[in-house]
């Protein structure tokens, strides 16, 4: 049953996670210490605070839109804690950047293990918020990152009219981070869902806490598309 103050909401506005903040305070948020970081991450926290922050401004523009944090507990050395409310977390310790209305409509998303998870979960969290799926969808995350979520918007057929991505930065190491993205990009491309070796295998290492995702019976409408391994040719509630 969805929350009565979520109903009326239409919009998505999805803030994809990249790590988990493992701080005991937030005295110092942008610090590499304060989160769990693989090393090409170091350096990188200011730009995720960068991107809640963002996201909190597009959700601030439009009113009818919820804000959801995605990405889940992904590193064992992290403990079990969830990207999603990290970014949650430091959005309450920045009150919002005093845009209070934006914390009423925000929620976590937290099983999502990849950006194509960080996509797909987050349609069905709005589901389970709204009881309905999202009229139109708007991304923020690295503006290198738009072509794949460009990908995942074709192979979930979700049209150009309803997705809008907001690329809000670039990593201090943008050559490194291309040329790992067009790696990235060419292994959605032979595996659009990415339940394969390579990038199921990736997934399987991001859940380290073995979380099972509740998606199938919440959103059980389209249970067909997120128990499938190749693309799915079923209807879709927002084609």
């Amino acid at each position: 049953m969805a929350n009565s103050n979520f109903k009326q909401l239409k919009n998505l506005v999805l803030v994809a996670g990249h790590a988990v903040y493992i701080g005991n305070d937030f005295i110092e948020p942008a610090e590499d210490r304060n989160w769990f970081l693989q090393s090409f991450q170091r350096g990188e926290p200011p730009y995720y605070i960068e991107h809640i922050r963002a996201g909190i401004d597009d959700a601030a523009r439009d009113p009818s839109s919820l804000l959801v944090f995605s990405g889940g507990q992904t590193r064992y050395e992290a403990g079990p804690r969830s990207e999603a409310q990290s970014y949650w977390n430091l959005a309450d310790y920045f009150q919002w950047w005093s845009e209070p209305d934006v914390k009423s409509r925000s929620t976590t998303e937290e099983f999502a293990r990849d950006s194509f998870e960080n996509l797909l979960f987050a349609i069905c969290r709005f589901r389970e918020c709204t009881d309905h799926y999202p009229e139109k969808i708007q991304v923020v995350s690295w503006a290198f990152k738009e072509r794949r979520f460009d990908l995942h918007r074709e192979a979930l057929r979700i049209s150009s009219d309803q997705f809008q991505f907001h690329g809000v930065n670039q990593p201090a190491d943008i050559d490194g981070a291309e040329k790992g993205e067009a790696k990235a990009i060419a292994a959605f491309k032979n595996d659009p869902y990415g339940t394969g070796i390579d990038l199921g295998g990736k997934r399987i290492g991001r859940n380290p806490f073995y979380r099972t995702n509740p998606y199938p019976l919440s959103c059980n409408d389209i249970k067909g598309l997120l128990e499938h391994t190749t693309l799915y040719d079923g209807k879709l509630p927002w084609c």
